[in-house]
Parts: C-alpha cells; sequence; structure tokens
C-alpha cells in the first residue's frame, strides 16, 4: 500500500482554493505529488508533468515485457 505524507494531502476544497499555491509546490518539487480526498476517500493525484512522463515511460517498458513473456508463453 502507498503512503502518503501528511503534507502531501489535500480536501477537495483545500485543492480549489489554493490551487496556484499547490501547483507551484509541486512544480518546484517541493511535494511529490498532492493527493485529493473528497468525502473522506483518496480521490485523484495531481503529479508535475515529468513524473507523469516518467510513470508512462514505465509503463510503456512493463507492458512490451509483459507482452513478450506472454507471446513466449503461448509459443509464439
Amino acid at each position: 500500500m502507498t503512503t502518503f505524507s501528511k503534507d502531501e494531502i489535500y480536501t477537495a476544497t483545500e485543492v480549489v482554493r489554493n490551487f496556484s499555491s499547490i501547483l507551484t509546490r509541486i512544480s518546484k518539487n517541493e511535494i511529490k505529488r498532492a493527493v485529493i480526498v473528497k468525502n473522506n476517500k483518496f480521490e485523484a493525484v495531481l503529479l508535475n508533468m515529468s513524473e507523469y512522463e516518467r510513470l508512462e515511460k514505465a509503463v510503456a517498458v512493463l507492458e512490451a515485457i509483459y507482452s513478450s513473456k506472454k507471446r513466449e508463453n503461448n509459443g509464439e
């Protein structure tokens, strides 16, 4: 399970009221992400663009590995 630090968790209302400052903190890597809570449930995560792109590349690599292994297991 993922853990979050206290300074990374924001209510939806806090995000609406403080969007610019939260975005600035993420952009400057003061915080890694902003986890948004609505009705006491984790609903979304706000990341800076470089982190998002890094995760997208990781997903592409994992999908390629999965496809390769799947083909091997099917005898292709």
